[in-house]
């Protein structure tokens, strides 16, 4: 893949319209700014402009502990530019920015707009970011959380729909096969300068493994874990923690993280795996996970979020869904799980709380 130097964008398009260098500058210099995420948003700006030839991002964990990483312009060119590519994205088109900048997805919907000449229509990173947006989008990304609110105000604002961040549920991808707007998974993470795979999830395309970008292939390592060869956006390999069952160096389906993997009396389970069984019959946020247990090493314990109630039915559904090595041996009830800022449950800080 080909592409200017990230030096030749030194122009974005916000809400219709446009900022030069110059004009990013004032804005700054004059903090005229209708809301705090707007200057987040100028002041990454900023960053892209400095002259540097990387910009710091934090990394969510997919590869180990989080950390900070530079990511070189060049490279975040080439993934917006396989992004505009794959998805077809023309000059002038509205693209969604409705994520935190801190994160890459938000960071790469910016670098989009000023390598595509997209308009960037911004509008704050809330659980229901569609509820009061009028603009038709032609391209948008969002994490699970704001797409089961906005199915319920108006999804159908936007042309296509990348989703990221975690797992999509089966009732929700079960929602989004109804939906008139091309929705796709993603698989990526800040390394890999956002997403490097795609799953279209509705319409004559859908398939249940994720298909490699251009100039993307895949492998395993011997924990059967992925590992991304990305050279337009990464200089090295990426070894992730992704459990994956691989189909060919160019797609994988995606069952779990190696980190939660359970080893239960010898048998390794997928607390993710289990979760997609189950989540019609427990119908709230819960997540799967262990304790130590003198016997078998490690237990699967269920962790529901709301109010104790009697189990005894809904230990029977389990058992009529799971094998023997998957039913949690226990039920845990947590009145709220904490989270992260995209809604993410935090298993460990839950797990924690346990009485």
């Amino acid at each position: 893949m080909t592409s200017e130097p990230y030096t030749d964008f030194r122009s974005i398009i916000i809400n219709g319209q446009l900022f030069s260098e110059a004009e990013i500058k004032k804005h700054l210099r004059k903090n005229d700014f209708r809301s705090d995420f707007e200057k987040r948003i100028f002041k990454f700006i900023r960053l892209w402009l400095n002259g540097n030839e990387y910009v710091p991002a934090n990394t969510s964990g997919s590869t180990g502990k989080p950390k900070t990483i530079r990511l070189e312009k060049q490279q975040m060119v080439h993934s917006a530019k396989a992004t505009g590519q794959y998805f077809n994205l023309q000059k002038g088109q509205k693209a969604l920015l409705c994520l935190p900048v801190e994160y890459i997805a938000g960071k790469m919907m910016i670098i989009r707009a000023i390598v595509l000449g997209l308009d960037l229509i911004v509008v704050e990173p809330t659980s229901n970011p569609l509820e009061h947006l009028e603009t038709e989008i032609d391209f948008a990304a969002m994490v699970p959380l704001q797409v089961e609110n906005a199915i319920r105000t108006g999804l159908d604002k936007i042309r296509q729909l990348i989703i990221g961040g975690a797992p999509l549920s089966n009732m929700l991808e079960d929602e989004i096969l109804q939906s008139s707007v091309k929705c796709y998974a993603t698989y990526g993470m800040t390394e890999t300068i956002t997403h490097i795979a795609i799953r279209p999830l509705n319409g004559d395309n859908r398939q249940p493994y994720f298909q490699a970008l251009d100039n993307v292939r895949f492998k395993q390592d011997e924990r059967a874990c992925l590992i991304v060869h990305a050279p337009l956006v990464t200089p090295t390999d990426v070894v992730t923690n992704d459990v994956i069952e691989l189909i060919s160096d160019t797609s994988f389906i995606w069952k779990g993280r190696f980190d939660n993997v359970i080893n239960t009396g010898g048998v390794k389970v997928f607390p993710e795996t289990i979760e997609t069984k189950i989540e019609s019959i427990v119908g709230v946020p819960f997540f799967i996970a262990s304790i130590p247990h003198d016997e078998l090493g490690e237990q699967v314990v269920l962790i529901i979020e709301g109010i104790p109630q009697n189990h005894k039915r809904l230990k029977e559904d389990l058992t009529s869904v799971l094998s023997q090595f998957e039913t949690p041996k226990k039920i845990f009830f947590l009145p709220e799980f904490p989270r992260t800022n995209s809604g993410k449950i935090k298993r460990k800080a839950t797990v924690d709380l346990l009485p």
